[in-house]
């Protein structure tokens, strides 16, 4: 089965061809963060407007990259939610009305179900593992037991890791895409140098907190010590912080459930400290640890392509009553 991905969740335009016998045959994904970066975030209705006019170019781009026509592909998957409504509208409007003038079945895929599976479109994982969804949104462990037994086992209780960075890169005056801007430059600092809180929360907890810590970055900036301070410094203390949360609740997830096996998905699980920091530890604790390519990490259709393959490729096709929504089933 060929399937055509679509993906216009937030401010990133994508569309990608997947066989299930070739493999990933294309994947082209359209950046706003030149629209963005004057505002220092995404502007919803502007990245609706981009999505508009970016739509029809990349998904006849991807087509062309996979050599696929009308007659070559088998069903189209868009991503449904969550994410903005008005981004993911566009999207699914397209999708719903390609798939029914080329007489295709749908699938209306969740954006952080496919961030779970994108793994599996570069190594094979054995089932059960954990997953670890870290992005701009969302911050959430789950027990991935099959395509179809995946089990929420903790999430933000209020905001979400990479939501975090980007208001420490704007704090530090280090711009927008905030995750990058704090990834390059703490490369450059001690991450040790200062101590910032770590919210470890209740024994066993699978659940992660992250205000707390960009509130006390926020009063740290405005003493003497933090004013006279390297930014370098601060950025890689204050990544260090997120980071030792992260891979450490995850760790202790991991040996509670008796699982071996931990796979990273979403846009945060690009940032190089935390794939080093998790790959050390995990191997030091005798758990194997997947990591996707950065361009599988960040918004792409890929995933949703891979995921609408398995899921048509069972008769699993969505009505036409599919619209978007903001909540998904696998977040709190």
């Amino acid at each position: 089965m060929r399937v055509l991905g679509i993906e216009s969740s937030c401010d990133d335009t994508a569309a990608a061809v997947y066989d299930s016998s070739s493999g990933l045959l294309s994947s082209v994904v359209s950046s706003q963060v030149p629209v963005h970066s004057l505002y220092g975030g995404v502007v919803p209705e502007l990245a609706s407007r981009e999505h508009i006019r970016s739509i029809v170019p990349i998904i006849e781009r991807a087509l062309a990259d996979a050599g696929s026509g009308r007659e070559d592909i088998d069903g189209v998957a868009v991503t449904a939610g969550p994410g903005l409504i008005g981004s993911l509208l566009v999207g699914l409007c397209f999708a719903k009305s390609l798939a029914y003038s080329w007489g295709k079945p749908l699938y209306g895929a969740d954006h952080l179900e496919a961030h779970i599976f994108s793994i599996f479109l570069e190594s094979e994982v054995e089932f059960p593992f954990l997953a670890l969804l870290v992005s701009g949104g969302h911050t959430s462990l789950f027990r991935v037991s099959g395509w179809e037994e995946v089990s929420f086992l903790g999430g933000t209780l209020d905001d979400a890791a990479g939501e975090a960075v980007d208001k420490a890169a704007k704090l530090l005056g280090l711009g927008y895409p905030g995750g990058a801007a704090i990834d390059r430059i703490a490369q450059e600092g001690d991450p040790g140098r200062f101590a910032f809180p770590r919210a470890w929360l209740a024994p066993g907890s699978a659940d992660f907190s992250f205000s707390g810590l960009k509130t006390s970055l926020r009063v740290f900036l405005s003493t003497p010590e933090g004013k006279g301070s390297r930014v370098e410094d601060i950025a890689a203390s204050f990544q260090e912080a997120v980071v030792d949360v992260l891979v450490g609740k995850t760790l202790q997830a991991a040996k509670r459930e008796g699982v071996l096996r931990v796979v990273l998905a979403g846009g945060v699980s690009a940032n190089t400290r935390l794939r080093s920091r998790v790959g050390e530890d995990g191997n030091r604790d005798g758990i194997a640890v997947y990591l996707p390519s950065s361009s599988l990490c960040t918004d792409n259709a890929a995933m949703v392509a891979l995921l609408g393959e398995r899921r048509l490729s069972t008769g699993r096709a969505s009505g036409p009553d599919l619209n978007a929504y903001a909540a998904s089933r696998f977040s709190r």
